[in-house]
């Protein structure tokens, strides 16, 4: 599914057009990374949350050469899902 989907199915759901609905969509995106990038989580009860997670410097391979490369640390975004979701998602998958 993509964004475009997310957002035709979203204006069928609440009537409003895609184009106010794309905006809502793009300013929630916005707002998570932006958020993010400020070093704040973000949770919505029933879905799951968002976070920064910093990752240590280390030395990797490069799969196509075999040399070592180092990598520096950094901080990569982190979603997890709250028990709801998962369960939801299993029921349906099972139905």
């Amino acid at each position: 599914m993509t964004k475009a989907d997310i957002v035709e199915k979203v204006a069928l759901g609440t009537g409003l057009t895609k184009i106010e609905t794309e905006a809502i969509i793009e300013g929630f995106l916005n707002t998570v990374i932006n958020s993010l990038r400020e070093g704040k989580g973000i949770e919505i009860r029933g879905f799951g949350s968002y976070k920064v997670k910093k990752k240590a410097a280390r030395y990797a391979r490069n799969p196509r050469t075999g040399e070592k490369v180092f990598v520096e640390e950094h901080y990569v975004p982190v979603f997890k899902f709250s028990k709801d979701f998962k369960a939801a998602v299993d029921r349906g998958m099972k139905e």
